[in-house]
């Protein structure tokens, strides 16, 4: 079993979430909570708070792309085989609705070749309260 995954499973939700914004400070700026983690899939939680607003109140884009690349890459770590690397060398969103509600972002790598090197394209949505996609993003993946 992956080194990661061991760590998520042994810490559980809280505790890996905060230690894989201690490892990487950027992601804690939207102060996210991992809801599930396994190879193939990852989800994880943000608030709606006014730390990660727009000038019109909504959250942030940018925070929207900080947790599709920490549910994406989290997911690739624990997805690609031990001795393995990755490095992410691209992202495409679209924007679909104003996101006005806490988020669940989820990285679904469930039919992707995690087994071969090259680029590999992540898909990556974010969902408001009601269940509704406000945004999308691929992350293309290098693995090594």
């Amino acid at each position: 079993m992956n080194q990661t995954l061991r760590m998520y499973q042994h810490m559980g939700n809280q505790n890996f979430s905060k230690a894989v914004t201690e490892f990487a400070p950027y992601f804690a700026t939207i102060e996210p909570t991992f809801s599930e983690l396994r190879p193939g899939y990852a989800e994880v939680t943000f608030a709606n708070r006014r730390a990660v607003h727009n000038h019109i109140g909504t959250v942030h884009a940018i925070a929207l792309c900080n947790a599709a690349e920490l549910a994406a890459g989290t997911m690739t770590t624990v997805s690609i085989p031990e001795g393995r690397q990755w490095i992410p060398v691209g992202m495409t969103v679209q924007y679909l609705a104003k996101a006005k509600t806490d988020m669940r972002v989820v990285a679904n790598g469930e039919n992707l070749a995690w087994d071969q090197a090259g680029n590999v394209d992540v898909p990556v949505d974010a969902f408001d309260t009601d269940g509704k996609c406000v945004f999308t993003a691929t992350i293309t993946m290098n693995l090594k």
